[in-house]
């Protein structure tokens, strides 16, 4: 109230147009209920679906309406909701895009659903001309070359920003239905913005919460404590759950010690998992926990120096073949390429995304190059010069880890800053975990972490606007 609030000029702009395209979304369909819930019924029946009520408004909201807000933890039937809107469009004869923010996410809700989901950046389709680019948001599809479906899905929606909101906006038409899909108490944004919040807190626009936890996901101590943690309800880590660990250590070194132990010998046998596939997550960069000095004692431990290894140091910082590392930062230019063992390029393409992770497969010192291979054998070659946009990921932040899911996840935990270590961190790196999830530290850092609720504010108007309009 009677703030003032200082923008650069273009967010400004990019927030009061993203309210203006929400409302115009907005539009209410003119079948009877009668006949919606007719033809819902028959899915169901067809489909072998039984949805609860709450699952069964979500569906018929986003028949009536043309955007609408599905939000829920883990375990609550977000998928089954999904693939309910998904068969009753379908059996309407409507087409259906299906959309994430990262590669990860998408590629879960590709098996998820069984229909193909691609980034929103894909999507959108990347112009890869710099000067176009520039003028065109850094997409072929906007305004003037919007997308063409009937309804559109994008999930895990905590992890959009204003920018990336706005560009998809901008290549949707009224009359097309928008479902936004996400957790809302997930950590927001890397970018600025705080999206989904906003359209929620805006009151404007339908919003179903789903609450209900499953039978199946109930028998999980993963999904059951992650509920506990977002409530701010006590959790008694007492390892009698087969899935969820708590090793109290208060010692740095001897917490990475037990760390390189569960990776190497105990955790991808327990999950049947490969041994890249378990993944280490701290809350911070710096420090004796922090992602920087890990992923230096990980490699050495995971991917020790070997003489058939090829290794090369750039700016300070060592890669070698086998590496497991991550993309920092969007390049919408770079080029990727899958090919046959035979060398056979079977398919090709650009844009490699802040968040891919891949293993470096070749460094070459001829041609100066290191070969990453990302999900989807997607090979791409980086020049020397061009390093900085990698970086090792046996460890990540939390915030890298959103939109994915791991077999097994490993938090080493000791005291840190109040303002980082919060119950939004702790619950966002729970529900990364699909079937094991170990915590190795203190204790009371976990148990203050539930208590703590202060978040790191957001500056957002986005919410008024809508109302404005």
């Amino acid at each position: 109230e009677n703030e003032i609030r200082i923008y650069p000029a273009h967010y400004y702009y990019m927030e009061l147009n993203t309210a203006k395209m929400l409302h115009d979304l907005n539009i209410n369909c003119d079948m009877p209920e009668e006949m919606m819930e007719r033809r819902l019924c028959k899915v169901e029946r067809a489909e072998e679906i039984k949805l609860d009520p709450k699952q069964h408004t979500a569906v018929i909201e986003s028949i009536k309406h043309g955007l609408l807000v599905l939000t829920g933890g883990p375990g609550t039937g977000k998928t089954t909701t999904i693939n309910t809107m998904i068969r009753f469009f379908e059996s309407e004869g409507m087409s259906i895009l299906l959309a994430a923010p990262t590669g990860r996410a998408a590629k879960r809700m590709t098996e998820a659903t069984g229909y193909e989901a691609q980034t929103i950046h894909r999507l959108l389709e990347v112009n890869v001309n710099p000067e176009e680019a520039e003028n065109s948001g850094g997409f072929l599809r906007n305004r003037q070359n919007p997308l063409e479906a009937d309804v559109i899905i994008i999930d895990e929606m905590s992890m959009v920003d204003l920018t990336l909101m706005h560009a998809l906006l901008s290549a949707v038409i009224p009359g097309t239905r928008l479902i936004l899909v996400g957790d809302v108490d997930q950590l927001p944004s890397v970018g600025p913005g705080s999206v989904l919040k906003d359209i929620i807190a805006s009151h404007r626009f339908p919003v179903v919460t789903l609450t209900r936890i499953f039978r199946q996901a109930g028998e999980s101590d993963i999904i059951v404590n992650a509920h506990k943690i977002n409530a701010g309800e006590p959790v008694i880590p007492d390892n009698k759950s087969r899935d969820f660990f708590f090793l109290r250590r208060q010692d740095a070194d001897t917490i990475i010690g037990i760390v390189i132990m569960l990776i190497q010998k105990k955790l991808p046998k327990y999950v049947g998992a490969d041994q890249n596939e378990i993944q280490v997550m701290t809350p911070t960069r710096k420090g004796l926990l922090g992602v920087e000095r890990l992923n230096e004692i990980l490699q050495k431990y995971l991917n020790p120096e070997e003489p058939k290894k090829a290794q090369r140091e750039i700016n300070g910082r060592l890669f070698r073949e086998g590496d497991k590392v991550m993309q920092i930062k969007n390049n919408y230019q770079i080029e990727w390429e899958v090919s046959t063992k035979f060398g056979l390029t079977v398919d090709k393409g650009t844009g490699v995304f802040n968040g891919d992770m891949g293993v470096i497969t070749e460094i070459n010192e001829y041609t100066e190059t290191i070969e990453v291979e990302f999900d989807e054998s997607r090979k791409v070659k980086y020049g020397f010069d061009m390093t900085e946009e990698l970086e090792l990921a046996y460890a990540i932040t939390v915030h890298k880890s959103q939109g994915s899911e791991y077999p097994a996840v490993i938090i080493p935990l000791l005291p840190g800053p109040k303002l980082l270590y919060n119950r939004n961190l702790l619950y966002t790196a729970v529900t990364r975990a699909k079937k094991c999830l170990t915590i190795v530290g203190s204790e009371a850092v976990f148990q203050e972490m539930i208590q703590n609720k202060n978040e790191q504010a957001r500056y957002t108007s986005l919410a008024e606007r809508i109302q404005e309009f």
